[in-house]
């Protein structure tokens, strides 16, 4: 006798509304190497923190680490990156500390099972850029390991909706905060390079307007003088401009 299936179960259909309702982060202006990893995720709080924050993550550490540190202090970046990395640390001795609380539950509860999704998992082969993309990666992992053990003792009646909200809320804020930090710190970096940048354009403007100046009072008129600062100063603000563009094309928002 065949299985009779009383409920209609997901085909892969709410994976590909997770994905869809994400942007595509754009990395082809990323020549770094990266190191390809099969990940899988299966709850929904960890297939969306996936989605929505490790390639943003990506992208500013990456403009941290690599782009910013060719014009800006060595040391500056390296506190950033330190900074960082503890806050990563932080959220993941936190998610330890939970799992391990969640398995010391099912042990004094007798509980041998843990609740299972009907969805299908997200398998994605992540191509990770550097240590921190790395880390990061396994705060996820741990986000989503912990999320059906909290589940499976809110279905024992071990722990009540309530405690299992504010537990959950508390740590996906944890996370959430390690890559809006990242987002924060990158943003701070390109407005320090687009300030260097804008100093640069006014000094070439400044030093254009003393040849032209003096070339106007050699040929005996002002005026194409005149002309001829206001082109320098329109060059050098088209050339500010652009840069601001590509930079902040490298490293686009997320909607958190």
């Amino acid at each position: 006798m065949s299985e009779i299936q009383i409920v209609k179960v997901d085909q892969g259909g709410v994976n590909a509304r997770i994905l869809a309702k994400e942007a595509k982060a754009d990395f082809r202006r990323v020549e770094a190497a990266s190191l390809k990893m099969p990940t899988r995720f299966t709850s929904a709080e960890g297939k969306r923190f996936f989605a929505r924050l490790f390639n943003t993550l990506q992208l500013n550490t990456h403009f941290i680490s690599v782009i910013a540190r060719t014009r800006l202090d060595h040391e500056d970046v390296a506190r950033i990156e330190d900074t960082i990395r503890a806050r990563m640390d932080a959220a993941s001795e936190n998610l330890n500390t939970a799992i391990d609380g969640a398995e010391a539950l099912f042990k004094a509860h007798g509980i041998t099972s843990t609740a299972t999704y009907d969805t299908v998992p997200l398998d994605v082969d992540v191509h990770v850029l550097s240590s921190i993309g790395r880390r990061f990666l396994e705060v996820l992992g741990k986000l989503d390991q912990l999320m059906p053990l909290l589940q499976t003792l809110e279905i024992h009646e071990v722990i009540s909706t309530q405690a299992v909200d504010i537990q959950r809320a508390s740590l996906k804020r944890q996370v959430r905060d390690v890559a809006n930090g990242a987002r924060t710190f990158a943003m701070g970096l390109r407005r320090r390079m687009n300030a260097m940048d804008a100093r640069d354009g006014e000094g070439r403007g400044a030093g254009s307007r003393q040849e032209t100046f003096a070339m106007g009072e050699a040929g005996g008129a002002g005026e194409p003088g005149a002309e001829g600062n206001a082109a320098s100063d329109l060059i050098a603000e088209s050339a500010d401009a652009r840069l601001f563009e590509v930079l902040e094309s490298t490293v686009p928002s997320d909607d958190d």
